[in-house]
């Protein structure tokens, strides 16, 4: 059952890349334009990249976003719908490429920061991620993460992993066949990191400034040393 859920969520990105596009370049929604947009811009910037991976970068905001603070910026999507709208908007800075065909290049890029912003949403495609993400980090390279704050996410279900279904509430009624989520608790995303030898070195719960209420959770990991605990305070 969750291979066929993975599949689901390719298929919505596929069916919804045009409207998905469409909101994203019009600013129509409200939490990017008050919080989460800016989150993520500001993690990256504070690990001081040169070169970096925007890991399911959709229609390629971010990566345009860090390419005009002149920072070396790569976009990869298993999407080519999403991957099409993107090259339209910078093209050469993008490809169509799953996280596993990815992995499976026998030659790999380095890049000093991998950022994985509201990209990671499935069960085993995320632990695939974190298996091999040090193959394509430099030495002491930051991997960062922006997600769906499992707190507010959880909503009025149990606080346990899982999959959950997608909505579109709030969004524009263009948006259809809304994908499912694979729901972690903090301590499970924490596993995570540790499991995989990866120091957190930052952990950031931004405020939506109109509720008050987390709007995202952000993590900032580097590969762990031998000698380093598996989690550091930020």
């Amino acid at each position: 059952m969750p291979l066929s859920y993975e599949r689901h969520i390719f298929r919505s990105w596929e069916t919804n890349a045009e409207a998905w596009t469409h909101e994203v370049r019009h600013n129509n929604i409200e939490s990017r334009k008050l919080v989460t947009n800016q989150t993520i811009i500001d993690a990256v910037l504070s690990c001081q990249p040169s070169r970096v991976l925007d890991l399911g970068c959709g229609e390629g905001w971010l990566t345009r976003a860090l390419i005009d603070r002149q920072i070396d910026t790569f976009g990869i999507d298993a999407s080519t719908q999403l991957i099409d709208y993107a090259n339209r908007a910078s093209s050469d800075r993008y490809a169509a490429i799953s996280y596993e065909e990815l992995f499976k290049k026998e030659a790999i890029d380095k890049y000093d920061t991998v950022v994985c912003n509201f990209s990671l949403l499935g069960q085993e495609s995320v632990e695939l991620v974190f298996r091999n993400i040090r193959k394509i980090l430099a030495t002491k390279g930051a991997f960062i993460i922006q997600t769906i704050h499992p707190v507010v996410g959880c909503g009025s279900e149990q606080y346990v992993d899982g999959w959950r279904a997608g909505s579109w509430d709030g969004f524009s009624p263009t948006l259809t066949d809304p994908a499912p989520w694979y729901f972690r608790t903090l301590e499970s995303w924490f596993r995570l990191f540790s499991s995989n030898q990866l120091d957190l070195v930052d952990f950031q719960e931004p405020l939506n400034p109109t509720t008050n209420i987390p709007a995202s959770v952000v993590f900032i990991a580097r590969v762990a040393d031998e000698n380093s605990p598996l989690v550091n305070d930020g």
